[in-house]
């Protein structure tokens, strides 16, 4: 079997085009090892991975030790301490060892930082890899765990299986913390910065992983496209839902000519490959800098809440706009207004609006225009933070029940 085929089969790369493929058996570094030679060791840290070609590895647990087991085997077509390359300054859980003389392909962080960089919708294949192992076996562990752990003392082998799984056990928390930090680096790690406006942002997820997104996009020298998504339901699932739209949305922004257009493209995409029948909201808007207009589309999603340089509500005209994923050439909400000088803008997903309190009472526009009018003339990320204090307040003595996310946006007063 050719190389390029090999890497093919596993499931990490098993989307990547055949030359993207090809590419890594030109540019990774060739390997071979004797057998009983050691790949890793259990607590070192490494940089890199190896894909193996030909031979067979073995998964040891306290290699050397009186407790000394082994977690399985691996032949070719093996992804070998890939976890290495996932987290930073993650030491390997466990050794690898050769049973024969092996041949192996040598991956490097800068190796998988340029191919990340070459496929950024590699970053959903990974956060994909980590969720089906998952769901493949988090039920399962977990509950056969409870139970292995009840009969530990009738038997040594059981004994030995219940180690076996809180090794597994932790590896899948590990990986979901894994995923909750690509989640977080996919969001914007800077605000933009421009003369007349100022920015603040704050996603704060239900769960290690969430499906709301915000997303600043540079659309020209004047032009700053804004986004803010809910992806429906919560969790890994949402999670795996939003990287994929927060790609689209990356992708289209700057090929449509208005908010609405790259709404719809979007939605194609989705009706084309959503097999769960998720949705998301959105609200998709293009922000003039040099005149202060903001051109949006909504796509059953919140409308914005616009303030003046009194900190009055400016009302906007609000029409139907249905949820991406669902439909055909759904109806969006387009409009435009105009932020005024010392105003402020504020986007939001429902997990601000809707935050029940113990009285099962929604914290609502009513709440919201009264936090704004005492803090619009805050920092813009002052004001996303004093909202989340707000919210948590309102619902003190309940765990929080969906994502919240808000962006604000003020245009500074010539």
């Amino acid at each position: 079997m050719k190389k390029s085929d090999l890497i093919g089969q596993i499931p990490l790369f098993a989307g990547l085009p055949k030359d993207e493929l090809e590419h890594l058996v030109r540019t990774l570094h060739p390997c071979e090892f004797q057998e009983q030679a050691i790949l890793f060791r259990e607590g070192e840290i490494d940089d890199f991975c190896f894909i193996l070609l030909e031979g067979q590895v073995e998964i040891i647990k306290s290699l050397d030790k009186t407790d000394q087991r082994s977690l399985g085997l691996r032949s070719q077509g093996a992804l070998l301490g890939e976890m290495s390359l996932f987290s930073q300054g993650g030491a390997h859980t466990a050794a690898v060892r050769a049973n024969s003389a092996l041949k192996a392909l040598k991956m490097t962080r800068l190796d998988f930082d340029a191919l990340l960089h070459r496929r950024p919708s590699l970053a959903y294949q990974i956060v994909s890899l980590l969720s089906r192992r998952l769901e493949e076996s988090e039920n399962l562990t977990i509950l056969d765990l409870r139970e292995k752990n009840r009969q530990l003392t009738q038997a040594y082998q059981e004994l030995q299986a219940a180690q076996a799984q809180i090794i597994e056990k932790e590896r899948l928390e590990r990986e979901l913390e894994i995923a909750r930090r690509i989640q977080t680096n996919i969001l914007p790690h800077d605000l933009p910065q421009y003369p007349n406006f100022k920015f603040g942002a704050l996603m704060m997820p239900a769960r290690a992983v969430g499906g709301d997104l915000y997303q600043f996009i540079s659309m020209s020298r004047n032009r700053l496209g804004i986004v803010v998504g809910d992806v429906s339901d919560k969790g890994v699932p949402s999670a795996l839902f939003m990287s994929l739209v927060y790609s689209l949305m990356r992708a289209e922004a700057g090929r449509s000519s208005t908010p609405a257009k790259v709404l719809q493209k979007v939605n194609n995409y989705l009706l084309e490959i959503n097999v769960e029948e998720m949705y998301v909201t959105l609200l998709f808007g293009v922000l003039d800098l040099t005149s202060g207009d903001f051109t949006y589309a909504r796509a059953g999603h919140p409308p914005p809440y616009i303030l003046d340089e009194q900190g009055q509500q400016i009302k906007l005209p609000v029409a139907l706009g249905q949820p991406l994923g669902l439909f055909e050439g759904p109806t969006l909400d387009e409009q435009s207004v105009r932020l005024p000088a010392g105003g402020l803008a504020l986007i939001y997903s429902d997990g601000l609006s809707e935050a029940a309190n113990i009285q099962d009472e929604e914290f609502g526009t009513d709440h919201l225009q009264e936090i704004l009018a005492a803090t619009y003339q805050n920092a813009p990320q002052q004001v996303c933070e004093q909202l989340w204090e707000a919210i948590k307040l309102y619902t003190t003595g309940l765990p929080q029940q969906d994502d919240f996310t808000v962006v604000s946006i003020q245009r500074v007063q010539a």
